[in-house]
């Protein structure tokens, strides 16, 4: 799986989570267009990681059972030679 579809999964999945409107596990793994045993597996790797994950049959979605923060970004713009020395503590590529 390639990393930036990955990383589109699980912040689409924090935010079905956050909003209580996963459905199923099988229905969270069509919404996120993954096997239900691929879901499953990013789930136990996110519960590794002690994001507070988990589920209500009565309600019939994943919800966090503590309040919990997840942002996961990559940003990729062109940058003006201008910029370049202040941006020292970043990884440029040229």
């Amino acid at each position: 799986m390639k990393l930036i579809e990955q990383i589109e999964r699980i912040n689409r999945m924090h935010e079905l989570i956050k909003h209580r409107r996963t459905g199923t596990p099988q229905e969270l793994a069509m919404k996120l267009q993954l096997s239900t045993s691929m879901m499953y597996k990013i789930m136990e790797e996110l519960r590794l990681k002690e994001v507070p994950i988990e589920y209500s049959k009565q309600l019939r979605t994943y919800h966090y059972s503590r309040p919990f923060l997840m942002n996961i970004r990559l940003d990729f713009r062109l940058v003006d030679d201008e910029e370049l020395p202040a941006m020292k503590k970043v990884s440029v590529c040229r």
